[in-house]
């Protein structure tokens, strides 16, 4: 609002500066006839009857009363000029989150990544991972595996997928929440861990330069919505024949098959054909000594590649293909298997397995890798009380509460029971710092939005952040107790396909 018209608002409810009562209220005045929960005679809360509309007039006094204060006023000035976030952040946070860890891997991989405009976090994550143990193998001072190459054949999966459930609910209601949830984003950028595991061991691994980034993989958008919309548009029909079938899902494959070279010539058009997981690739290289090296192999024989006694002796004794998902979800009990019903990429292969552990579990299995000179994938909600500029991650970085005097009280279960918070974004830990006890105090992540954000592209993010907006962890099975791992091996509880847990990152 400029500042003449602020005068003039000013004015019209009667509002003049005074160092007297106005000055002495709390920063934010709220007006209220009553500080604690009346009791009636009996002991029990009373409550006054509520108001069904808004009052003009009620209002105007809560205006008028706000405006009275100059510290409010002050506030207005600030905030309404800004991005909240901004004129918030508490420069103790800025000063304690540094890049500085006394437990640190050696080889953190680089470069640092840099999805662009696009959801793949989680091939992104999941990659830099996979990359260490290749670097450590060969030898190699940079790499970068090819992110779009794994992106290309989870789309194609992804569509089958969609169309497998659609025909498997011809007898669900078009408009009941199930077939509104697989409508809802039937080829979705995101994706969990468990999923990319799945395309590696099918479609295998290429180098980053023998299938790199096209324009729609940097910016993926366009691409996904026209594949949405066809999907849509082929589900309408596959249900339709459906009705009309007595057994739709052997009698409508060639109506499948050819909506699914529809979404192949799509994704080859805007991507770019893929090479072959079976066929020979020519891998050259610099090793860091800057040797020159050539391998040639097939994206199937490089991911297997990770396996191998050589690969796993270089990677400090763990194979990657072996890893699997800790949570923290405290809605559920822990020390449990979770699962997501019809959440996946590929038919006939894993879906998404999660051991739900405490924080604390989860911590020890993360410092224990870290000592290891292991990289961790994490999945967490990267916006919660987090700076993309400044690369910072702390629930004490804004201050909330000092700028409009309320209290943001929910618990990590509450933030998922509501829709406040989910797996939104995964990440790669590399380092940590302890205390003299052996406790976290913050720790180090790699990111995946280039060197422009954060600490060029590292980011910190303080351990009560880790608390509260950290919900997935991926670690080496001899890292947890047999107690956990024996989980793996129990039937898991199925969440429905819209709970929070089913979030892809």
């Amino acid at each position: 609002m400029p500042s003449e018209q602020l005068a003039g608002r000013f004015e019209d409810l009667d509002i003049k500066d005074s160092n007297k009562e106005g000055s002495e209220k709390e920063y934010v005045y709220v007006v209220g006839e009553m500080e604690t929960t009346p009791q009636s005679a009996d002991g029990n809360p009373t409550y006054g009857p509520c108001e069904a509309t808004v009052s003009i007039s009620t209002i105007e006094q809560w205006e008028k009363e706000l405006l009275e204060d100059p510290k409010n006023r002050l506030a207005l000035s600030a905030l309404a000029g800004t991005d909240p976030k901004t004129v918030l952040t508490q420069r103790s946070a800025t000063i304690a989150d540094t890049q500085s860890f006394n437990i640190k891997i050696s080889l953190e991989g680089s470069p640092i990544t840099n999805q662009r405009s696009s959801g793949r976090c989680w091939l992104f994550a999941a990659t830099n991972v996979f990359r260490v143990a290749l670097m450590r193998r060969y030898n190699l001072k940079e790499f970068e595996l090819s992110q779009s190459y794994l992106f290309f054949w989870d789309k194609l999966e992804k569509a089958n997928w969609f169309l497998e459930n659609i025909l498997d609910t011809t007898e669900e209601e078009l408009d009941g929440r199930l077939v509104q949830a697989l409508m809802g984003a039937p080829v979705n950028d995101g994706g969990q861990w468990d999923m990319v595991a799945n395309l590696v061991e099918k479609y295998g691994l290429v180098p980053q330069h023998l299938y790199p980034d096209s324009h729609n993989a940097m910016n993926s958008s366009t691409m996904a919505s026209l594949i949405t919309t066809k999907l849509r548009e082929d589900a309408i029909v596959l249900r339709d024949l459906a009705s009309k079938s007595s057994n739709p899902c052997s009698s409508l494959g060639s109506v499948k098959e050819k909506m699914m070279r529809e979404i192949h010539l799509m994704l080859t058009l805007m991507l770019g054909p893929p090479p072959g997981p079976d066929k020979k690739i020519t891998w050259e290289y610099y090793d860091k000594d800057d040797k020159f090296a050539s391998l040639t192999t097939t994206p199937l024989e490089l991911a297997a590649e990770l396996s191998s006694k050589e690969s796993v002796e270089a990677n400090r004794g763990t194979d990657v293909h072996e890893m699997f998902s800790l949570v923290n979800d405290p809605r559920n009990e822990y020390d449990s298997l979770l699962s997501v019903s019809r959440l996946g990429n590929i038919i006939g292969m894993r879906g998404v397995r999660y051991v739900n552990v405490s924080m604390h579990v989860m911590k020890e299995a993360c410092i224990a890798m870290l000592k290891a000179e292991l990289p961790i994938f994490f999945g967490s909600d990267v916006g919660k009380w987090s700076d993309s500029k400044s690369g910072i991650m702390d629930t004490g970085l804004i201050d909330y509460e000092l700028g409009f005097n309320i209290h943001l009280g929910l618990s990590k279960a509450q933030r998922l029971m509501t829709g406040e918070s989910a797996m939104t974004h995964a990440m790669v830990l590399t380092a940590v710092h302890l205390d003299e006890d052996g406790k976290p105090i913050r720790w180090r992540v790699q990111n995946s939005w280039g060197e422009g954000a954060g600490s060029k592209g590292w980011f910190v993010m303080s351990d009560r952040w880790m608390d509260q907006f950290v919900y997935q962890a991926v670690v080496d099975p001899s890292f947890v107790s047999q107690k956990i791992r024996d989980i793996l091996k129990e039937e898991p509880k199925m969440l429905p396909l819209w709970d929070p847990m089913g979030a892809l990152a």
